[in-house]
């Protein structure tokens, strides 16, 4: 019980911050003056680096250990999905958000913004889904 808490904790952590990225925090790129983009962007990943490596390591890590301990009664195929969005997660992070990343680093590209926010849907709406998912079995262990 013990890790599905943290994991719990830690996703739900997760959620709050993706949606306010993917809602406010991405969208505002465009009014970021084209000259100033990339000191900006350097700044923010390396700020946002710090917000988000723990805990998606500690989710990782959780997350890990409740599919190979789980708690008695929880389905598998429940922790399965769970830990299949956490991995959809991270690819879609490296393959998709952290390429867009790195091209505006190097100057402001609209093309790339957009992209930057469309493809975050993935992860906004897998965390969401991992958030509620890990609720309902904390649910089912509560009764």
């Amino acid at each position: 019980m013990t890790w599905l808490l943290l994991n719990l904790i830690v996703t739900w952590y997760m959620v709050g911050l993706i949606w306010l990225i993917q809602v406010v925090h991405y969208p505002l790129f465009a009014n970021i003056p084209a000259a100033a983009f990339p000191a900006y962007e350097h700044q923010n990943t390396h700020r946002t680096t710090w917000v988000v490596i723990g805990p998606m390591l500690l989710e990782l890590f959780s997350a890990l250990l409740l599919w190979w301990s789980p708690p008695p009664g929880l389905s598998s195929t429940l922790l399965g999905t769970t830990l299949g969005l956490l991995v959809l997660i991270w690819a879609s992070t490296f393959w998709l958000q952290v390429p867009q990343h790195l091209r505006l680093s190097e100057r402001y590209d609209s093309y790339a913004q957009q992209l930057l926010v469309q493809t975050n849907w993935i992860r906004t709406l897998a965390w969401t889904g991992r958030g509620f998912l890990l609720a309902w079995a904390l649910h089912q262990q509560l009764h």
